[in-house]
């Protein structure tokens, strides 16, 4: 039997997942449903707070709401799926299910990249061009950098997507991961995949190291500003901490998981850092972006303010 008819065998795939340890598997259950609940309840947090508070009606946390909505998407389409698989017997997942996985992963996660490099650039207008920043940073051309950001990782997802499973899957079907990705993929695949790894390196370095370029670009124009200012320069830093902080994270594990040759790849330690990037990372951002953050915290103080008020208006009502 030829090669392509027996990938027409493979009609689903089995997940490794993380662990096959029962103990452990339930203790990794408990503690990973607690980190989605986070970071769902986090993120829908700062939707909902950016949506209703107009003092957040601005750029800076126009951007940090898609970027929000990108960490919900993103994670959902991965830690549902880990976090049930702990405590399921079977792991199978179908060949559109991998697919359709593997697609809106990529494209929230290449589409983030794109927003973070936006928000710099926002900051830097805010910064080096405060008297400017109103006209240049205008309602149109907040629209179109979000769209751009959203076209460039929808392209980015179907070329992966279409290149990864345009392979022949004829001799396995364990994909050791916990979600459908290139990498492990790639591994199992009966296809030569030598222009699968030079396009997989290729786009991710491009959507990775043009997105930080502008972000490093950003970021130096913003030090050189601050340092010559005679005051001030806390506030300035401030501004720019929590995204700074965002980047580092979500970029040092972008690049630990996808711009390395594959030949140095260990599927079995890289499932560690792709916990921390799929499921961690989206946790943490809003707790970045709230903690760090002296406007959402004003938001945060006036929206529960707003509630007592309404509480005790309502008591009175009652009582009187």
């Amino acid at each position: 039997m030829g090669t392509e008819e027996n990938s027409t065998a493979i009609t689903e795939f089995i997940l490794r997942g993380i662990s096959d340890d029962p103990e452990l598997q339930i203790i990794l259950f408990a503690m990973f449903l607690t980190i989605y609940l986070i970071n769902v309840v986090g993120n829908l947090g700062m939707i909902l707070l950016i949506s209703f508070e107009s003092q957040l009606h601005n750029p800076m946390y126009f951007f940090l709401w898609n970027l929000s909505f990108c960490d919900i998407c993103y994670s959902s389409a991965i830690a549902p799926r880990m976090i049930s698989d702990l405590l399921s017997a079977s792991r199978t997942i179908s060949f559109a299910g991998c697919t359709a996985q593997l697609y809106f992963f990529a494209a929230f996660v290449d589409a983030e990249c794109y927003i973070l490099a936006v928000m710099a650039y926002d900051r830097y207008v805010a910064i080096c061009n405060p008297l400017l920043y109103s006209p240049i940073m205008s309602r149109s051309l907040c629209i179109r950098l979000l769209l751009g950001s959203y076209i460039a990782g929808t392209t980015s997802a179907i070329i992966h997507t279409t290149a990864t499973f345009s392979l022949y899957y004829c001799n396995s079907n364990l994909i050791n991961h916990f979600f459908c990705d290139v990498p492990p993929l790639l591994e199992i695949s009966c296809s030569d995949t030598y222009l699968n790894e030079i396009l997989l390196f290729a786009f991710a370095g491009f959507v990775g190291l043009s997105s930080l370029w502008i972000i490093l670009i950003s970021y130096i124009f913003i030090l050189a500003t601050i340092l010559r200012m005679a005051s001030g320069r806390l506030k300035a830093f401030s501004t720019c901490g929590s995204h700074f902080t965002g980047v580092t994270l979500f970029y040092g594990a972008g690049i630990y998981m996808y711009l390395r040759p594959t030949s140095v790849y260990a599927l079995d330690q890289d499932k560690w850092a792709s916990v921390f990037y799929t499921v961690v990372i989206p946790m943490l951002n809003p707790l970045i972006y709230s903690l760090r953050n002296k406007d959402v915290k004003k938001a945060i103080k006036k929206l529960i303010n707003k509630k007592a008020v309404s509480r005790t208006s309502i008591a009175k009502g009652i009582y009187d």
